[in-house]
């Protein structure tokens, strides 16, 4: 077990200069740019530095070694901390990226941005959401563990660290998901608490007087307070955390700016470049020539530049003891590989249910049978619902996570929306896993921070949101979402599936696995009531949408209804009738996924929408608010619904086939 490792040693002297050079690294990057914050960096230097020399298990030369220790900078204001960590380590970050920081086109953006620079393990900045995926990380190391760990063949054995601030803990997204660890018992997971008591617009004592380390040891928590400046109480801290079976909070208290000589301790330091007067005298209380910029002394470059050759044994030694466990544990080891790398397999996609066109049913409810046969076809798809399972229809028959079953694959994520969608971030960023939650679409509104996040990162997680619609019925307009749909397919980069049947809703699944690392999110929102299952719709959605049906014959177009999800079915009875009672060639176009579509060739979307015909209606339950893009006229709730049943609201509403008819019939 990794926490019995021994640290390494670093002498005192070149661990002080360690310290200096983070310090001056920060500032001079810093007063560089005109920009930034180096007041985190300074004074959660020794943090940095006794964690990265000491303790972390990692290859610069092997970023992505799987069984590498992760780090996570949930500060992503202090990012000159995470980049002069990186450089000084032997990452591929050389010394003019950091002297190009924050500026156009450089690997040292103001804030950590994975995928862009390596090392970055999770794009950090809104507050909170970089501790809550650390927490997924944990999460998502303990699960593979239990799954695949083997007598004698501990191949996922690794530790989650992070720094984390008093604006983090702050937030409540950091709340919800160190509440969850504490619950679960995530004893790999460790956090260093940079205890500055100083925020943006002064001391927290304008706001934040609670007793942080009360409220963590509430949750569960291993908790310790020592001075974080003190390198050798860093170091035992650290020792005593990784021999704790509980999560760690390391509560250390720093000064912000740590060794300027004016501005150590004030919030003048957080935001803003110290200045180049105060730059100097910085550098000269600890001894530095104030007129040279970007100074790496050579004992600290000779002291990290040994260090990679143990990195690199340590990941050496970790891929002979995976050969051993491919020989022994062949089928394990060839369905580890596979999941953490490349494609979800065929024989996953193939596991997916078909559907008979006849009878009716609420697409949560085809979700949850394609989920039931997802879940024997991937030993690692693991996810769970903020306390709607049964609602959301994502019920799994399989062990539930908890600190007896760490293997457990169906995740209890309590009433915690932000947390679980910035938990399920680290699972998905960690590796080797898929990634899903659920909710109802309505909460969608507490997971925003965190989807624009997945999306930015462009993450794979599966977000399921039910009761999609005024269909929730007597629940009221609380619970009934109108604006979220729109607002979701305002996120770039996320793909916002409304399946119009059970056949859609598995077509929905198997596109939303075929969107891998790099491609980006997928939410796919389900409804509550039945819906016909109908012989028209696709058992593949990859083109976004399509024409559904139109009446037979020659003849031009009159028009064509655009419809999403439950109204699809709609507006194939009205466009029925509207050929059969009034002779109109209305088209019906099934537009389950507008992203899909657009990413299309111009070819296909002016077949399935002729730009000649411009008469044409959307329907959607929800604000009409962006339809125009496709149609110039649009039928849907641009107001609030209200506490009735659903099929009395539909009448209400305007969404049944006879309303449908006479609105068409209206169109100028």
């Amino acid at each position: 077990m990794r926490a019995s490792l021994p640290p390494r040693l670093i002498s005192a002297p070149v661990l002080g200069q360690f310290v200096d050079t983070i310090k001056t690294l920060a500032i001079d990057a810093v007063q560089k740019a005109n920009s930034g914050h180096p007041g985190m960096p300074m004074g959660a230097a020794a943090m940095g530095a006794v964690l990265w020399g000491q303790f972390l298990v990692h290859d610069p030369q092997a970023p992505q070694w799987p069984d590498r220790d992760r780090f996570v900078l949930s500060a992503g204001h202090g990012s000159m901390l995470l980049y002069a960590l990186l450089h000084l380590t032997g990452y591929d970050l050389p010394l003019s990226e950091l002297e190009r920081f924050r500026q156009w086109d450089s690997k040292t953006p103001g804030h950590p941005e994975h995928g862009h620079t390596v090392g970055v393990e999770v794009t950090t900045g809104p507050l909170g959401t970089g501790f809550a995926a650390a927490v997924g990380m944990a999460l998502a190391e303990r699960f593979l563990a239990a799954t695949y760990n083997r007598p004698g063949f501990e191949i996922v054995d690794h530790f989650t660290y992070g720094i984390c601030s008093d604006g983090d803990l702050m937030e409540g997204v950091a709340s919800e998901a160190a509440s969850l660890a504490g619950h679960l018992g995530l004893g790999k997971l460790i956090f260093l608490y940079d205890d500055n008591k100083i925020s943006i617009d002064g001391s927290t004592e304008l706001s934040f007087t609670e007793d942080v380390a009360g409220r963590f040891a509430a949750y569960g928590w291993h908790v310790q307070r020592i001075d974080g400046r003190d390198t050798g109480s860093i170091a035992a801290a650290l020792v005593l955390a990784r021999a704790d079976a509980r999560p760690s909070l390391v509560c250390c208290r720093t000064v912000i700016a740590d060794g300027s000589p004016n501005k150590a301790g004030s919030h003048g330091a957080h935001g803003a470049p110290l200045g180049d007067a105060e730059v100097a005298a910085t550098k000269r209380g600890l001894g530095l020539a104030e007129d040279v910029g970007f100074f790496v002394p050579e004992a600290v470059r000779a002291a990290l530049k040994e260090a990679l050759a143990g990195h690199r044994e340590r990941r050496q030694a970790w891929e002979q003891l995976f050969a051993g466990y491919r020989e022994a544990h062949a089928e394990l080891a060839e369905q580890f590989e596979a999941h953490r790398e490349g494609p979800v397999p065929q024989a996953v996609l193939d596991a997916i249910p078909k559907f008979p066109a006849k009878g009716a049913m609420a697409t949560r409810k085809a979700g949850g049978k394609v989920l039931e046969a997802l879940v024997k076809a991937h030993p690692t798809l693991i996810g769970g619902s903020a306390d709607l399972a049964g609602s959301n229809g994502v019920e799994m028959a399989v062990p539930s996570q908890s600190r007896a079953q760490p293997g457990g694959r169906a995740i209890h994520f309590g009433v915690r929306e932000h947390g679980m969608a910035a938990v399920c971030n680290g699972l998905a960023l960690h590796g080797g896993l898929r990634v899903f939650d659920a909710t109802f679409l309505v909460f969608s509104d507490f997971m925003r921070g965190a989807l624009r996040l997945s999306a930015l990162m462009k993450v794979p997680v599966i977000h399921v949101f039910s009761h999609d619609s005024f269909w929730v019925g007597e629940d009221g307009p609380t619970h009934q979402p109108i604006e979220q749909l729109m607002s979701l397919r305002l996120i770039p980069g996320l793909y916002v599936i409304r399946p119009a049947d059970a056949k859609e809703t598995a077509a929905a699944w198997r596109l939303a696995l075929q969107r891998g690392q790099g491609d980006g999110p997928t939410a796919i929102l389900l409804t509550r009531q039945d819906l016909p299952v109908m012989p028209e719709t696709r058992e593949v959605i990859d083109q976004g949408a399509y024409v559904l049906w139109e009446p037979e014959g020659a003849g031009d177009l009159d028009g064509i209804l655009l419809a999403t999800g439950s109204e699809v079915a709609t507006a194939l009875a009205a466009a029925r009738t509207l050929a059969g009672e009034y002779g109109r060639r209305v088209r019906v176009v099934s537009m389950p996924c507008w992203e899909a579509f657009l990413g299309q060739p111009a070819a296909y979307r002016d077949e399935v929408l002729p730009p000649a015909v411009t008469r044409r209606l959307s329907v959607e339950a929800g604000t009409t608010f962006g339809w125009t893009r496709f149609a110039a006229h649009s039928h849907g709730l641009d107001h609030y619904g209200a506490s009735a049943p659903g099929k009395l609201l539909a009448e209400k509403f305007g969404f049944v086939p006879e309303a449908l008819v006479k609105r068409w019939l209206e169109l100028p």
